[in-house]
């Protein structure tokens, strides 16, 4: 077993949720291969949301994911198994999206099926990502007059 090559594919997934939740975009590019495809399922919007090529991924995260949102992305359990210059994974997700502008919350979780590969500089990057969600609600933030959200951003 390659417990360095786990502890390094743990630090990539760690990293590609802290730049989706800080919007560190550049840092984020880092994280996936060129022609990364990402599937995320998006009851919210009623389909699979399928994204081909890293910079559709960085892209859409941009334009959906930006400083106007507040969110939190959490990942755990791995189950990684290495096998030369490839990986996959499965990780439990749990993740909280606020929409201000919209008085929205979606909290949800779901399952990450990730594929990595290390590239010719020994990094290893996301080759392919996607989740299959368990549950997902949303709430309107009018429900809770009362509720408050301070941010450091």
């Amino acid at each position: 077993m390659d417990l360095v090559a786990l502890e390094e594919i743990r630090r990539l997934k760690y990293r590609y949720l802290r730049c989706v939740d800080l919007k560190l975009w550049d840092e984020f590019t880092e994280v996936f291969t060129e022609d990364a495809v990402a599937e995320y399922d998006t009851p919210l919007l009623g389909k699979t949301l399928r994204l081909e090529g890293r910079d559709a991924i960085i892209g859409y995260m941009r334009a959906n994911l930006g400083a106007d949102k507040i969110s939190t992305h959490t990942a755990g359990c791995p189950e990684i198994d290495v096998d030369g210059e490839r990986a996959t994974g499965i990780w439990s997700l749990d993740d909280t999206i606020i929409i201000p502008e919209h008085r929205l919350l979606i909290r949800g979780a779901a399952f990450y099926h990730d594929a990595y590969r290390r590239g010719p500089d020994g990094q290893w990057r996301v080759e392919r990502t996607g989740h299959r969600r368990t549950y997902e609600y949303t709430i309107s933030l009018d429900d809770a007059p009362s509720l408050k959200f301070t941010t450091s951003h």
